[in-house]
């Protein structure tokens, strides 16, 4: 999954900026609320998206969070060939399936449980369609942004099918731990990360009270992919839905989450990200000549991204038009 607008807004995150990283913020308990954006038309996918947002653009290196489903029926997702640069995608499902095609020459069927992770580096395209008659897809979209002396390495991909779980009853009530990135509570994923990361999904069959162990100096946020939990701390009238990420802000050991029904979380976090971004369509870089200089390499269909096997010649997705604007940072 991509972000594919078809008129994005420029995304601009700096010191001073109006889209502030928000580092040093202590600790919060405040509900980014999901707003809904369709992909490439209204008989597109519709995915509900937390960052970037006005409140917080960054989470650590996380700098997009999707969260899309359970959506049934033929093709529910089909995505083009696209490219990207100066990230990391992370796709995680939670139901359903879905292939993937890029074009350094990898084919990965993912399934819940299953990490598909792809570097961009210095450019990649790929594609990604739902697999029909199994599961609802539901699922999880996240970019990881790229330090800059690593985001301009080749490009890889990798698919993990067996990731670091732990299960446990807590009061009666069965906890599934499975880590994504980095390290949580003892388990460490095998995943590459280029920047102090950790995520993790926390999965319960019933109501629980948890307590979740945090790097204090680590940003954290915690999205509801279902069911129904709210943050201890947080206002009651903020209790979040289906796709809502909770912003912990940071210098915390811990946070207590009360699960009232069976439930699935993801926990984001990392050390705060201490570059200037440009964010613009599938590209993370740092000045706005730079994103031009990626778009125009894409719609001249330049080798930098290369050609995604599988998939027809005049299927690849065109860039949308540029703002009348330079992209800048704000305020």
């Amino acid at each position: 999954m991509s972000n594919l607008d078809t008129a994005p807004s420029p995304t601009d995150i700096g010191e001073g900026g109006e889209l502030a990283a928000h580092a040093g913020t202590g600790p919060l308990a405040r509900v980014l609320r999901a707003r809904d954006v369709p992909l490439g038309g209204p008989r597109a996918m519709r995915v509900r998206r937390t960052l970037p947002s006005r409140e917080r653009t960054t989470i650590g290196a996380w700098c997009f969070v999707d969260h899309y489903g359970p959506a049934t029926g033929e093709r529910v997702m089909v995505v083009p060939p696209h490219p990207h640069t100066g990230l990391q995608t992370v796709t995680w499902l939670v139901g359903g399936e879905a292939l993937h095609h890029d074009s350094v020459g990898s084919e990965a069927t993912i399934r819940p449980g299953q990490l598909n992770i792809m570097t961009s580096g210095h450019g990649i395209a790929h594609g990604e369609q739902s697999l029909d008659g199994g599961d609802p897809l539901h699922g999880v979209q996240l970019w990881v942004a790229l330090p800059e002396e690593h985001r301009h390495q080749a490009p890889h991909f990798e698919h993990h099918a067996e990731l670091p779980v732990r299960t446990a009853d807590v009061d009666g009530t069965t906890v599934r731990t499975t880590v994504l990135a980095g390290t949580f509570d003892g388990l460490t994923s095998p995943a590459a990360t280029y920047t102090p990361l950790v995520g993790a999904e926390l999965r319960t069959d019933g109501p629980v009270r948890l307590r979740l162990p945090l790097d204090p100096a680590f940003e954290h946020g915690l999205l509801l992919v279902d069911g129904a939990a709210t943050v201890v701390g947080a206002p009651e009238e903020a209790a979040p839905g289906a796709g809502d990420l909770v912003d912990l802000g940071d210098d915390r050991d811990d946070v207590e989450v009360v699960v009232t029904e069976p439930s699935t979380l993801l926990l984001l976090g990392g050390a705060p990200f201490g570059e200037r971004l440009v964010m613009w369509w599938n590209f993370v870089g740092r000045t706005h000549d730079e994103v031009v200089a990626s778009r125009e390499a894409w719609q001249s269909r330049d080798d930098r991204f290369g050609v995604v096997p599988g998939w027809a010649d005049d299927s690849w997705l065109r860039a949308p038009e540029l703002p009348n604007v330079r992209l800048r940072p704000r305020g």
